[in-house]
């Protein structure tokens, strides 16, 4: 019986998670369109985006399972969600939950913080066509 303890936390140690550090600068960025680019960093139950919108840019309606926190750092950007429209500016977050309809458009050049729980799929697999090779 003591074996199999052993076992397992020799099992455990294998599979145990590993913290790590990551600059943005270490992170490739992602040319989606002309006004739209990003990279993120994906945990094991968590997302974090880091996006960058030209002033013009338009984030076409959709929606997701994932829920959203949007944190603007620089910038502004205008949300149509639930039947209303809300400019969300720097130091402003906005949450977004699962399954909930949105669209944004850039008033300015814009770096956001995307957060997603799940990670976002899509993005990780690269079929989010709705956000490729449009403005």
């Amino acid at each position: 019986m003591a074996k199999t303890a052993k076992a397992k936390r020799k099992s455990a140690a294998k599979t145990k998670p590993e913290f790590h550090h990551i600059t943005w600068k270490s992170v490739e960025i992602e040319d989606l369109n002309p006004l739209l680019q990003r990279h993120f960093i994906v945990g094991q139950n968590i997302m974090l985006a880091r996006v960058l919108l030209k002033k013009g840019c338009i984030v076409p309606e959709h929606s997701h399972h994932n829920e959203q926190l949007t944190y603007i750092l620089e910038g502004a950007l205008k949300f149509w969600i639930d039947g209303k429209e809300i400019v969300v500016r720097a130091g402003e977050v906005l949450t977004i939950p699962p399954h909930m309809p949105h669209k944004a458009e850039a008033l300015e050049d814009t770096v956001d913080l995307d957060v997603f729980s799940p990670p976002r799929a899509d993005w990780i697999n690269k079929s989010d066509q709705y956000l490729r090779g449009s403005k």
